[in-house]
């Protein structure tokens, strides 16, 4: 249970990171009237996906074995 847990966090993690910097350069700014307005084209589904395989692999590492005996 406990390496389940660390492999999905691990690859929860370099999931976000590798599909959070793409989206972040997947925006666009343009100046309107003295101010920077930033548009996002990115597709934000696979950083939520990505988070929420981070949140089952820190479920499954703080989970106790419960002893049968």
């Amino acid at each position: 249970m406990k390496a389940l847990g660390t492999i999905l966090l691990l690859f929860g993690l370099a999931g976000a990171i590798f599909f959070g910097i793409q989206a972040i350069n997947n925006s666009e700014t343009f100046s309107f009237l003295g101010v920077d307005v930033a548009l996002s084209s990115a597709n934000w589904t696979p950083v939520i996906i990505s988070g929420a395989v981070v949140v089952l692999g820190i479920i499954l590492l703080s989970v106790k074995k419960k002893k049968l005996a």
